[in-house]
């Protein structure tokens, strides 16, 4: 075979060479394409991962330094993807100004121009592109070559691959060629990314919808989760920082729904905000209800609200789309995100989807909410009919169940509703009120209706009050707003309850949201306020029927105590009080009796036991202390609303102790005259019914009758038991006289009998007698349970002046002590209460005293005895236990001074004390039972009385002092040792003496008597200085008593007003007396019968007098509001033997001799002033020396 010529090997050499490169460039880029396919395979969804792929494999392919990959979004660069340190540096370098599309620069030229450019040698470049600022920093990166290829999709470049080499080795063609191969494989790359994330996105919006779809139905009657959910699908689907949902009305708009990319957002400063197309681009929305889209933020103006969020939340960008149902705006959506750009076509018509959604959603609430509503409210209605007819005697089970429908079906945040009666708004019901809206509300009512509270103008207009906003209204009153405000509510509305046309209540119910009513709301207000009317009125009838029905056997259960009980009123007290209170509703009922102006607590319901002993330790208590009470005490029924407003502390503090607000009283009326009171209390403030005074009056008349019955069955026994008792104590005190009068010589048994006696009588368990014995006091004589142990524990234990017991402090003070507790005296003898204590209980032991009384055995005022009881009660030992023992000790003087002088003597003396006891208990027994005469007769009665026996005792005492004298002289010729005379002469001396100071006593009690005497008979008396104040005082005093004696009904007000400097005057004191007497009595006499003439109510009687001084002369002014004398009688009245008085009523002398005693004996004057139906005043002038005085 023919070797072939060199040159012809070495050309088949070189073509095999270049062949084997092409093929080998062929496969790399072959590889290099799949490799890119691949990647755009692997990265459907992102095409930065498909562009990145690109820049890596073509710089690897091309031997280049770096590579840039650049995308345009309109006329600005998007995504670019650097591959190389070159290229990172060359980005750096250049501004967005540098690099804009269309400018003087490399990619903005290739895009711009469509085309693929070449810079073979970066060292020697085209004029025209020497400007450029890619190139130089380029070549200072280390690149000799450059190109740029655009990418294209449909023919327009959008966006541009550049390659830097940094070998000085131009492209080829097939390299050029193969770069726009990439170029376009990466336009496949971005479309396929795009169409995946399209698929995606159209997938993500079904589904979303379909989300969205599926909160809507299962949510029908909130709204509040379709919102919820529309904004977190928004926030996510169009990748923004934020997405909302904002409700409005007229006037505002607030947040309803806000997300942002970490979910739900509660976000502050979109609360309720003005709408106000100059401050904000919601309101823009809602005026204008067209979407609103504002890609950037940076190029337009914002307003100041805006500013703020921009500020503080970085917004940049935002899309609002309205929210209209019928044409009318009730909310927006809005979209925004921190970066700029706009919102594709697509995803406004996404958003709008979701405004319609919401749209749907809210629609669909409210049909489902109307059914519901309806539905709701015929069940409210149907169980308020439940209720009404279950509780045919009780309202507040209604006005409950009311408030609470009304304001759960109106969508409020409270309710309440009010009853007026009597011109009185009380709150009955409320529901969803806090602790200090409530606190508030029940300040202010109750209270009259007026214009001050919006329950009182619905009630007064009786038409629905309404409160828009009480923030931005001012015709609001100052207590509702006040309640508004503390109930936390913004908007209200009040409707008042009619019936006939007449207002008997309101209901409101209250909401947090300004304007959050409708004619919806008014209209089921009315709804409730009707039925709560039929409530009403249905309780009324039936209440009137069950009331008469109580009342009748109220009546008769209260006559049938009466009946049973005809000797103690006890048990009918606390049957009225029981029936009261129960019949009028009561929280608490009360009897009392007026006795000498003082309140005694007689019956009462319980409440509480802390409460119950308050009201038990604040009586007996002087009426005068209860300023309202002197009311009640003049005769009239009071009613107080409110304990709170009382101004007087006492009872005002028993209503708060005791826990009530009002009380109704009303007098218990004997013969004209008010002898005790009932009433009634409540545990809310207000007014009683009129039918309610009435009823409590029928109680008060039948406790009258109880207490009359009572009083006349008493009169009887009180009469019996008066002379049992004298009896007794007669009996006792004849006892203790025989006994002494049989123990001449010895003392023991008639201080035995005197225990004896006084510790039984008083009704003790021990009685003690002590006797001074030098400094030191013995016991005497122990009578009682425990004798044994009271004499180891008293006998043989003298006792001092001290405080340790009362029979100690007798001795320290000479006058009557008692211990009302041993267990609760501070300075009891703690030995003394140890032996009590030690001693047991036992019924035969002095274990079980607890209590005592010492009264002294007093001579010449010093103490020399003492005798004490003690019982097993505690508290404080009665006057007349105190007097009974005290005449005891008394006895027991006498005993010890005259038991061997005296005998006749002292049993005479014995006899004038029990006389005088008896006088005692016959004034106290006529004073009791109503039967005491005036006090004059009485002082002359008792003055005749006394002066018999005194006469005896004085007469006696003066013989025996003389018999004392003839037998010294008898015994002088007697024949007596000295010793006996002695003995003789110092005894008849010791008996002289006692019976001179009989004698002394006895003139003093002479002089008393007469003075008695004196002042009871007519005459002149003694005529000497008096003060005039003093007189007037006293003449008052004797003629009221006297005018109460006769007639136990009567009663005036007694006024002074004494001139302090009056002082003295010369006068006849007895004559003066007797004309004070008569005026006043005639003042008397003048109110009684206008009182009578005026039906015994209705009118105060009042009798004033008056002294002044006028220097050399004093004035005294009697004045009555009685009658009046007419002018006809005025001139005649001083005649003597004129009366007006019926026959045996009058002598017609007394003005004629108070005439004469004034100006003849004293030489004053005395005038009257009268005017008939209205007042009498007597006027008298007397000379402080009297012509007497000056003649002599």
């Amino acid at each position: 075979m023919t070797a072939l010529p060199p040159d012809v090997v070495a050309n088949l050499e070189r073509e095999n060479a270049r062949l084997q490169a092409e093929l080998r460039a062929a496969r790399d880029r072959q590889a290099a394409s799949a490799e890119i396919l691949g990647a755009i395979a692997n990265t459907s969804g992102d095409a930065e991962r498909s562009l990145q792929q690109i820049a890596e494999t073509t710089a690897r392919l091309f031997g280049a330094s770096s590579v840039t990959v650049m995308i345009a979004e309109g006329d600005q660069w998007g995504k670019t993807i650097r591959v190389g340190d070159g290229s990172k540096r060359i980005g750096s370098n250049l501004s967005a100004e540098q690099l804009r599309i269309g400018g003087p620069n490399l990619p903005g030229t290739v895009v711009h121009e469509n085309r693929q450019i070449h810079i073979p040698d970066l060292d020697n470049v085209d004029p025209t592109m020497a400007r450029w600022p890619g190139p130089p920093l380029a070549r200072a990166a280390g690149a000799h070559v450059v190109s740029g290829t655009p990418l294209r999709r449909e023919g327009r470049a959008i966006g541009a691959l550049i390659v830097f080499r940094g070998r000085p080795l131009p492209f080829t063609a097939e390299e050029l060629a193969l770069q726009q191969s990439f170029a376009d494989q990466a336009v496949i790359a971005i479309e396929n990314a795009r169409l995946f994330n399209e698929t995606q996105e159209s997938l993500a919006r079904q589904t979303a919808t379909s989300e969205i779809l599926r909160v809507v139905s299962q949510s029908p009657t909130d709204v509040q989760p379709v919102f919820d959910a529309i904004v977190l699908t928004a926030t996510r689907l169009f990748r923004r920082d934020m997405a909302f949902i904002l409700g409005c009305d007229a006037t505002t708009y607030w947040a309803v729904a806000t997300a942002g990319r970490e979910g739900l957002l509660t976000v502050p400063h979109l609360a309720p905000v003005a709408i106000d197309t100059d401050a904000n681009f919601p309101s823009r929305v809602i005026v204008t209800g067209k979407n609103l889209h504002l890609p950037d933020w940076s190029a337009v103006e914002l307003p100041e609200y805006e500013r703020m969020v921009h500020e503080t939340l970085g917004i940049n960008s935002a899309l609002y789309l309205p929210l209209l149902r019928e044409g009318k705006c009730v909310g927006l959506l809005g979209i925004a995100g921190k970066r700029a750009g706009i919102f594709r076509e697509s995803e406004i018509a996404l958003a709008e989807s979701f405004r319609d959604q919401a749209l749907i959603a809210i629609e669909n609430t409210r049909l489902f909410n109307e059914t519901k509503e309806t539905l709701e409210r015929q069940t409210a209605t149907a169980e308020i009919l439940k209720v009404i007819a279950s509780s045919p005697n009780d309202v507040q089970p209604v006005f409950d169940v009311i408030v609470e429908r009304a304001v759960r079906l109106c969508g409020g945040r409270m309710g309440r509703v009010y009853r007026y009666d009597e011109g009185i708004i009380h709150l009955v019901a409320g529901h969803g009120l806090s602790v200090p809206g409530l606190s508030t509300v029940q300040r202010v009512f109750p209270r009259p209706a007026a214009d001050d509270t919006t329950a009182g103008r619905a009630i007064q207009s009786r038409r629905p009050y309404f409160v828009t906003d009480i923030e931005n209204d001012e015709s609001v009153p100052a207590l509702s707003r006040q309640m508004i405000e503390a109930l936390g509510t913004r908007s209200q509305v009040t409707v008042p309850m009619l019936r006939t046309g007449e207002p008997i209540g309101a209901i409101t119910v209250g909401w947090a949201e300004p304007g959050a009513y409708g004619d919806q709301q008014v209209a089921l207000l009315q709804t409730f306020a009707d039925q709560a009317v039929i409530a009403i009125e249905n309780v009324r009838l039936f209440n009137e029927t069950k009331e008469a029905l109580e009342r009748q056997t109220a009546t008769a259960d209260i006559l049938k105590v009466i009946a049973s009980s005809p000797s103690d009123v006890q048990p009918v007290f606390e049957a009225i009080a029981s029936s009261a209170n129960r019949l009028l509703g009561g929280f608490s009922t009360t009897v009392y009796r007026f006795i000498d102006g003082t309140l005694h607590l007689m019956a009462f319901t319980p409440t509480t036991a802390a409460a119950d002993e308050i009201l038990k330790a604040s009586f007996p208590a002087p009426v005068a202390s209860f300023p309202l009470l002197e009311l009640v005490h003049g005769g009239k029924v009071a009613q107080i609303a409110d304990t709170e407003a009382l101004p007087d502390a006492p009872l005002r503090d028993i209503a708060r102790a005791r826990g009530f607000r009002s009380m109704l009283f009303t007098p218990l009326m004997s013969a004209g005259a008010p002898i005790g009171m009932i009433g009634v209390t409540r545990l809310e403030p207000g007014s009683f019914a009129a039918h309610h005074v009435q009823l409590l009056q029928t109680f008060a008349d039948q406790a009258v009758i109880a207490i009359e019955n009572v009083r006349l069955f008493d009169e009887v026994q009180a009469r019996t038991n008066d002379l049992q008792e004298s009896l007794e104590y007669q009996t006792a005190t004849s006892d203790v006289l025989q006994v002494i009068s049989r123990s001449t010589f010895d003392l023991q048994p008639v201080l035995d009998t005197l225990v004896e006696s006084a510790y039984k009588l008083c009704g003790a368990k021990v009685g003690l007698l002590y006797l001074r014995s030098g400094e030191d006091f013995e016991c005497k004589a122990i009578a009682g349970v425990g004798v044994a142990e009271a004499s180891l524990m008293f006998k043989g234990r003298p006792i001092r002046a001290g405080r340790g017991t009362a029979a100690e402090r007798v001795i320290l003070t000479g006058e009557v002590q008692s211990v009302t507790d041993f267990f609760d005296d501070p300075d009891f003898d703690p030995k003394v209460r140890k032996m009590i204590r030690d001693a047991g209980n036992a019924d035969s032991s002095i274990g079980q005293l607890r209590s005592t009384l010492a009264v002294p055995m007093a001579r010449d005022g010093a103490v020399i005895g003492v005798i004490a009881i003690a019982r097993s009660q505690t508290g404080p030992f009665p006057p007349r236990q105190m007097e009974l023992l005290q005449t005891f000790a008394d006895q027991a003087v006498i005993a010890i001074e005259n038991a061997r002088l005296f005998d006749e003597v002292q049993a005479r003396t014995r006899e004038l004390a029990a006389s005088l006891d008896e006088l005692r208990t016959a004034q106290d027994r006529l004073v009791q039972t109503e039967k005491l005469a005036s006090l004059g007769q009485l002082t002359a009665g008792i003055a005749h009385e006394i002066k018999n026996p005194l006469n005896f005792v004085n007469n006696f005492s003066a013989l025996s002092a003389e018999l004392t004298d003839e037998l010294n002289d008898v015994l002088k010729s007697a024949a007596l040792g000295d010793k006996t005379r002695n003995d003789v002469e110092e005894l008849t001396q010791m008996l002289k003496d006692n019976l001179q100071k009989i004698v002394q006593h006895g003139k003093r009690a002479d002089s008393i008597v007469k003075n008695m005497l004196l002042h009871s008979r007519e005459g002149s008396g003694e005529h000497r200085p008096a003060d005039i104040n003093a007189l007037l005082d006293e003449s008052l005093n004797l003629a009221y008593h006297g005018a109460r004696a006769e007639k136990p009904q009567f009663n005036v007000t007694l006024q002074r007003d004494f001139d302090d400097k009056a002082g003295t005057i010369e006068l006849f004191p007895q004559e003066i007396t007797r004309v004070f007497l008569n005026l006043i009595s005639n003042g008397f006499y003048a109110v009684t019968k206008r009182k009578m003439e005026n039906g015994g109510t209705g009118f105060d009687p009042v009798l004033r007098a008056t002294t002044k001084n006028l220097g050399d002369t004093v004035e005294i002014r009697i004045r009555d509001n009685g009658t009046g004398i007419p002018a006809e009688v005025k001139d005649k009245m001083f005649n003597p033997f004129f009366t007006t008085k019926p026959a045996g009523e009058g002598t017609g002398l007394g003005l004629s001799m108070s005439h004469d005693i004034i100006v003849k004996q004293h030489g004053g004057t005395i005038d009257v002033e009268t005017e008939p139906g209205r007042f009498t005043e007597f006027r008298i002038v007397l000379p402080r020396t009297s012509h007497i005085s000056k003649q002599n």
